[in-house]
């Protein structure tokens, strides 16, 4: 006895729901060791007994030996005097702090799909097959701790054989929530436009598959939310999905069975192989191939398609018995959140949907699709959902103020700050409908409450008007406001776990400025807590404002007045596909200065560059005409840029874009090629990059907001700045769009509380 000791391990990070105790269960018997482990509300809780030496084996193995999608944050050990135990045990978990990680929703792994096709095994042809390597897990869970009564599960008594799996430490089902079989689990059942029950079970995936078939329009009930699923190679079905859902050109998703038919419309290197393979399964977004058996209308002059596998077996089942590819996309109407009940979705996408494939597994939260792209040989986010969320930002600072982050306007995303971990929440979306801002209050209210979190500061965006920004004013709690681009800044500093002082290039469509003018063209200087604006794109009218952003053929005429005083002096195609009328009013709003806000965004410019080479007449989605542009290029290899010029002496600097535009305006009377005008202005705006970085004198460079969803400019822009001997820096686990305001809202905060 005198020489056995007790060892006391408490383990934090991601931990629960990914099989972690039965591995400890397993590496302490195989060591022969006695004690306990259980679950706590803050992580993983431990007492071993054993000798010294072989207790000290068990400490280095569980790093080395940890169940693959678990993540350890910290691993704290103490030696303790024995206390006699007499066997090893996993004892019922307790409560306390919450502070444990919970996972994302999971994709199908290997083991469970080979059950689901296997005919002999009792999961043949199950959709709702898991083990605690897959499946939902925050789309289900209520609170912490991760336990089968706290998730939508609690409803469904396990039967026998599930129980039993559930209570062997020695199974990979052992204590997997989500647990269930055909005998006591979900069901599906296939519905009509009126809710009728059409049929059960597999019956009612048979005749989902052929509808899918026949080319009609499916709602399907997925893992986080509804899905409108159709033929992506019958046109006229996607056409029409794509006019009852009113979304006339944004691209569509598409699912395939396997990689190796991604493979055969699409090209993909390791790294996006691995994504898509992975357990977060991501849309990802690839190049194309030429003459592919597809409706043109998924991605309307695209060179890309955003793909994805299987996620759930009820995605695997559908597809196995599909010859084609289906649009997946979200359930919903353009601009609201995705549905998450059946009966709401019935009534929300009556008149989307022909038929409605639903379950009985009641989904907590609405989580949507990842997107991720591939850039300068890594992984980007573009939207941060399925698989991802609400994984932490594990921060290189404390902070012991509980701070809430509100997000902005589009792309909304929230977030809470505990200690050191940023916690951000699913993408929530555009907060510009009543559904929209429903869904915002509800992520907000289950973020807080899985987390037992209260606030004691709320971080907003300066911007007066947003509508999170007016949540945050009437929550009687001392606010923070924060401007928009130095959030960009901040989360991407984050992002990468770097500190002051950088550069920070903050290009995007729109944010509100400190003199009130719309900024979106940014070079900040940051510091340890504060910025400094030490150069601007020159500004420019934005007639009819919002209006402008949709049709930018205003923002055309607005750049076009600047450099040439009166249009009427040259005749550029576009032109003509403006009534003169509507060409009067944009002209009297300039001249007379009504309703035109003041702008330097590059995303606007390149809206108005678009529509000037006659690239985009109409804008149906964000970044529409930016995506025109980059596009455009293509597979052109040039050097060739615009003259510009850079104006003033003391900051901020003036990047006058002048002379860009008279290039562009001369090469397109010139018949010069729409793509060799796209690349030009490409390597133009990469060039002044580089040229306000020489004169900053950092050499850390930060390349953030929604312009750097672009490939071309952000691979051009760190080729170039590692050239001049620069460090550029960009995203990677959360986006460069507005979808990663709020972790850099988080850092204001704790810069502004230093």
């Amino acid at each position: 006895m005198k020489q056995l000791k007790r060892l006391e391990i408490i383990i934090k990070g991601a931990v629960q729901g990914v099989g972690f105790r039965p591995f400890i269960y397993r590496l302490a018997t195989e060591l022969n060791l006695k004690g306990w482990v259980n679950n706590s509300a803050s992580g993983v809780f431990i007492e071993v007994e054993g000798t010294p030496t072989i207790l000290e084996q068990f400490l280095a193995r569980i790093p080395q030996e940890k169940p693959p999608i678990s993540q350890i944050n910290s691993l704290e050990s103490s030696w303790l005097d024995p206390v006699d135990y007499t066997s090893f045990k996993i004892r019922h978990s307790s409560s306390g702090e919450k502070t444990a990680i919970v996972l994302p929703d999971l994709s199908t792994c290997s083991d469970c799909l080979q059950e689901v096709f296997a005919p002999n095994n009792r999961r043949y042809l199950y959709p709702f097959t898991n083990c605690t390597n897959c499946g939902p897990r925050y789309t289900i869970i209520e609170e912490l701790p991760y336990d089968r009564p706290h998730t939508t599960m609690k409803s469904f008594t396990m039967c026998e054989s599930c129980q039993a799996e559930y209570e062997n430490p020695l199974d990979r089902r052992f204590h997997a929530q989500p647990n269930a079989c055909p005998l006591c689990g979900p069901r599906l059942q296939l519905w009509d436009q009126k809710g009728e029950i059409l049929a059960q079970e597999n019956d009612a995936l048979n005749l989902s598959i052929n509808a899918l078939k026949e080319g009609k329009i499916l709602a399907l009930k997925g893992l986080g939310g509804f899905q409108l699923l159709v033929n992506g190679r019958n046109r006229e079905s996607v056409q029409q999905l794509r006019q009852r859902k009113h979304r006339p050109h944004k691209p569509f998703a598409l699912m395939y069975s396997s990689l190796e038919a991604i493979k055969q419309d699409c090209e993909i290197n390791e790294l996006e192989e691995q994504l898509l393979t992975s357990p977060q399964a991501p849309i990802v977004l690839l190049k194309r191939k030429n003459h592919l058996h597809l409706s043109p209308e998924i991605t309307p002059n695209n060179p890309y398609l955003g793909v994805m596998l299987p996620s759930t077996p009820l995605h695997h089942l559908l597809l196995h018995n599909l010859d084609f590819p289906i649009v997946a996309t979200s359930g919903n109407l353009a601009g609201e959140p995705i549905c998450i009940d059946e009966k709401e979705a019935l009534n929300r996408l009556k008149n989307i949907a022909d038929l409605f494939l639903v379950h009985n597994r009641p989904i907590l939260r609405p989580v949507d699709d990842s997107v991720v792209r591939v850039m300068a040989e890594r992984d980007m986010i573009i939207r941060r959902a399925r698989g991802y969320a609400p994984f932490p930002i594990t921060l290189n600072t404390h902070s012991l103020t509980n701070i809430l982050a509100v997000g902005g306007h589009l792309k909304n995303t929230i977030a809470i700050l505990k200690n050191n971990q940023v916690f951000i929440s699913q993408h929530i979306g555009d907060l510009s409908t009543a559904e929209a801002l429903k869904s915002f209050n509800q992520v907000m209210e289950s973020l807080k409450g899985l987390y037992d979190f209260e606030p004691e500061i709320i971080v907003c965006d300066a911007h007066p008007d947003y509508l999170s920004s007016q949540y945050a004013k009437g929550q009687n709690l001392p606010i923070i406001t924060v401007q928009h681009h130095y959030a960009h800044v901040l989360s991407c500093l984050a992002n990468n776990n770097l500190n002051a002082p950088v550069l920070g290039v903050a290009w995007d469509g729109t944010g509100y400025g400190q003199d009130q003018t719309i900024w979106g063209g940014e070079f900040l200087l940051v510091r340890d807590n504060n910025y400094e604006r030490i150069a601007h794109f020159r500004p420019f009218k934005l007639p009819g404002g919002d209006k402008a952003v949709k049709d930018p053929r205003r923002i055309a005429l607005s750049i076009l007045s600047e450099v040439l005083g009166d249009t009427n002096q040259i005749k550029l195609p576009f032109l003509e596909t403006i009534e003169s009328k509507e060409l009067n009013l944009v002209k009297q709003m300039l001249s007379r200065n009504l309703n035109t806000p003041i702008i330097s965004s590059v995303g606007r410019l390149f809206d108005g560059v678009a529509a000037m080479i006659g690239m985009c007449q109409n804008i149906t989605f964000e970044g529409q005409g930016a995506m025109a542009l980059e596009y455009a290029i293509d597979e052109l290899k040039t050097e060739k840029t615009y003259p510009y010029q850079i104006k003033g002496i003391n900051y901020p600097l003036i990047i006058d874009w002048q002379l860009i535009i008279e290039g562009i305006i001369e090469d397109n009377l010139q018949k010069i090629s729409k793509q060799e005008i796209a690349a030009k202005f490409h390597n133009t705006l990469v060039e002044i990059i580089i040229d306000i970085a020489q004169k900053s004198h950092k050499k850390n460079i930060i390349l953030t907001g929604g312009c750097f969803q672009n490939k071309y400019l952000t691979e051009r822009a760190i080729l170039r700045l590692r050239q001049e001997k620069f460090a550029p820096f960009w995203h990677h686990t959360v986006p460069p769009n507005d979808g990663g305001i709020a972790l850099g809202q988080i850092m204001a905060g704790i810069l502004q509380k230093k």
